[in-house]
């Protein structure tokens, strides 16, 4: 896997190249992931599109470096104005398509909101914080404790309790519910197509319509 040298240590990055002049793909995963949890999905986005994907692993996921603990509440808004810009920047990527799923979602929008980007692909965004997503963490404890998860994390991350704890602490936090991402979807004004899930564990459409509502521009 390669790496990208950025404040905080290296990122472990995956760069798939497509044709020069469109616009490429940079996928943000969700909360729990890393580069490899995509799979195949890369290659075939790339295949089906003909334009560069790049996915990467956040601080704290997958091969790269680790995260200082505990992960501050703001780590989404954070994310989004400080290390997915130096990212870009290193890897020389300008006016991307930013395609996040869940907390990778969130992140999309809030960089959207103050760096020009091509076009956001929203896959079951954290808009608010809604009951169903605190009972489906809080369910996702329960699994962790009882191993199956904590062993399917362990094949991609080189610290899956840390992981685990850094995602999980921050969203069952009393602090956290009042978590609110509308102000910057009023201020995205690039195309943008959001995905929510039926039966997603951590959210209902009422995220698809904020965004739909509130978003400057077309949805």
């Amino acid at each position: 896997m390669a790496e990208v040298a950025v404040r905080g240590g290296p990122v472990e990055y995956q760069w798939l190249t497509g044709e020069e002049g469109l616009a490429p793909l940079v996928l943000l995963h969700e909360g729990l992931g890393c580069v490899a949890t995509w799979g195949r999905f890369p290659h075939r986005l790339a295949a089906e599109t003909g334009r560069s994907v790049v996915a990467y692993s956040r601080h704290g996921h997958g091969g790269s470096a680790p995260e200082p603990r505990p992960r501050p509440l703001g780590y989404l808004r954070k994310e989004a104005s400080d290390a997915l810009p130096e990212l870009l920047g290193e890897l020389g990527i300008l006016d991307p398509v930013l395609i996040g799923h869940s907390d990778g979602a969130s992140i999309a929008l809030a960089h959207a909101a103050r760096r020009p980007v091509a076009g956001l692909v929203l896959i079951a965004p954290h808009v608010v914080v809604e009951p169903r997503t605190v009972a489906g963490v809080a369910a996702a404890v329960d699994e962790y404790a009882e191993g199956e998860l904590a062993r399917r994390l362990a094949a991609f991350h080189d610290d899956p309790e840390a992981t685990f704890r850094g995602w999980s602490d921050v969203w069952l936090s009393p602090e956290f519910a009042d978590f609110t991402m509308i102000e910057e979807v009023g201020r995205v004004v690039c195309p943008v197509l959001v995905i929510q899930g039926e039966d997603d564990r951590y959210g209902t459409a009422r995220q698809l319509d904020l965004v739909a509502e509130r978003a400057a521009g077309p949805v």
